[in-house]
């Protein structure tokens, strides 16, 4: 069994890297550090011009992944891509153009297996393999910790809702599998994950983060939204750490898309260094704090059905 309190600080350390990074959103390491130094604390204001612990999209769909498992009690797609629409009609303040178009997309009828998948196919390279579903998908980690094949399944079925391409849905293969592993004490769960996926994987995606984290530079890792990008700079973040908080700070204040890195951050050191690894200060501040733990733990004690 997954132990609930680490299960619940894989959701927190989302939202805690979310929150930290958005204030600092779009901006340059360098930029970053003139105004704030090291930025350790939640802020308020900054991008987006929100309260101190304000949570963005990265949150906001992980907690309807997380509610849509609990309350159906399975992997549902089309339940997912409905609240998933809901969100996006509610005029959300942070969506990212790919999850906009393809929930557009599905509200014009496509169905929840297909608006992503159309989306991507006009879509160019360069702006068709963003970090928007691996930012959400941890919740799959913890409810199917324990069966590595539907935790795949799952991971790529719901990346496609809005994130077709396979650096997306392999990429969401990968980071679950990892937070899977290290919610199950495993040894080497990067390895393992990747192991698991790599004859089907994207080649691009499977070499680059197979460098992580010993065979790379550590002070030249990207910040940009790309999908392997965000993966490659969180992993090694997350591994090389001495706590989740420093995994954290690390990731955000390298810049630029702070909000997402952290939280794909967040939700690896989460469950790399297991329950009650967050530092209260921001707990206390974090929005949703109460129904990320709860969720977490239900997900983590319940037999949730997964995907066919």
């Amino acid at each position: 069994m997954v132990p609930p309190a680490a299960a619940a600080d894989v959701l927190l350390g989302l939202a805690c890297g979310d929150a930290l990074g958005r204030p600092v959103e779009f901006r340059s390491a360098a930029s970053i550090a003139d105004q704030h130094g090291t930025v350790t604390e939640m802020l308020g204001h900054g991008t987006h011009d929100r309260p101190a612990g304000t949570v963005t999209d990265d949150t906001d769909l992980a907690l309807r992944i997380a509610r849509s498992l609990v309350e159906q009690g399975a992997f549902d797609g089309r339940d997912i891509a409905d609240r998933f629409h809901e969100w996006y009609e509610s005029d959300p303040f942070d969506i990212g153009l790919m999850t906009a178009d393809a929930l557009r997309e599905y509200g014009t009828g496509s169905s929840w297996r297909d608006a992503g998948r159309n989306v991507w196919q006009h879509r160019e390279e360069g702006s068709n393999a963003g970090n928007g579903s691996v930012m959400r998908c941890a919740p799959h980690a913890i409810a199917f910790a324990g069966d590595p094949d539907a935790l795949v399944r799952a991971s790529r079925q719901s990346s496609a809702i809005t994130h077709y391409d396979p650096r997306c849905t392999y990429g969401c293969a990968v980071l679950n599998g990892t937070i899977a592993g290290f919610l199950r004490g495993d040894d080497q769960p990067l390895q393992t994950a990747l192991e698991r996926v790599e004859a089907d994987a994207p080649v691009e995606l499977v070499e680059a983060l197979r460098l992580v984290p010993d065979h790379i530079d550590g002070d030249q890792l990207p910040t940009s939204g790309y999908v392997v990008h965000t993966l490659q700079t969180a992993l090694h973040d997350a591994l090389t750490a001495t706590s989740a908080e420093d995994a954290i700070v690390t990731a955000v204040n390298r810049g630029g898309d702070t909000d997402t890195i952290g939280a794909v951050t967040g939700a690896i050191a989460g469950a790399r260094f297991g329950g009650d690894a967050l530092p209260d200060r921001w707990l206390e501040t974090i929005e949703y704090r109460d129904e990320l733990e709860r969720l977490a733990k239900v997900l983590a004690t319940t037999d949730i059905d997964p995907p066919a």
